[in-house]
């Protein structure tokens, strides 16, 4: 298994819009890089709220997570570049772009080291072979301040590994309950 370099991820990885990396004074980067892919994030939150809307205490079950936990924020709606993300929480969040990922590659999720140092945590599970579509992000706010983030600039970096046999089984193969997601999508159990 090796990791693919800036030219085979333009060769092998569906991803649209596709970006160069190019110098945008101002802006947190994105786009493809020597041995990944800086994702953007778009202009659609969902938010952490410890108060359920319409009373009673939060518990986070993700057997039966609860959409009241969250309020939704349009960055564009809202006439911003940016959300605020409480202290101690965390918003889900999806891509900019949209992946089709290869049978014969595993994508790993890290964070940009800018929001790193921030205190700011991208979580992201692991794109399977032939996953699809567009991803949830998860960032947490691990400060005690509240947290800007902005939308539609570099906010995690994809790194694709590309085996050397192709798998038994994919991520289709499997019809994967988050494939094709289109959206915000929370947790669920099949």
């Amino acid at each position: 298994m090796g990791v693919l370099c800036d030219t085979q991820i333009r060769e092998l990885v569906d991803i649209k819009p596709f970006s160069d990396a190019t110098k945008r004074p101002g802006t947190i980067s994105y786009g493809v890089s020597s041995y990944g892919y800086d994702v953007r994030v778009g202009p659609d939150f969902k938010i952490f709220t410890p108060t359920v809307r319409g009373g009673g205490i939060a518990v986070v079950d993700p057997k039966k997570f609860d959409d009241r936990f969250m309020v939704d924020v349009n960055t564009d709606d809202e006439g911003t570049d940016h959300v605020i993300i409480p202290p101690n929480s965390f918003a889900l969040c999806e891509t900019v772009e949209v992946f089709d990922i290869p049978r014969d590659v595993l994508v790993i999720c890290v964070g940009k080291s800018t929001y790193a140092r921030c205190g700011l945590i991208v979580n992201v599970t692991p794109l399977e072979p032939e996953w699809r579509g567009k991803v949830t992000l998860e960032i947490s706010n691990t400060t005690p301040l509240p947290a800007k983030v902005y939308a539609n600039e570099g906010v995690a970096q994809m790194v694709f590994l590309k085996a050397d046999k192709v798998c038994a089984v994919s991520y289709a193969d499997k019809a994967g309950k988050y494939q094709d997601q289109s959206g915000l999508t929370l947790p669920k159990v099949d």
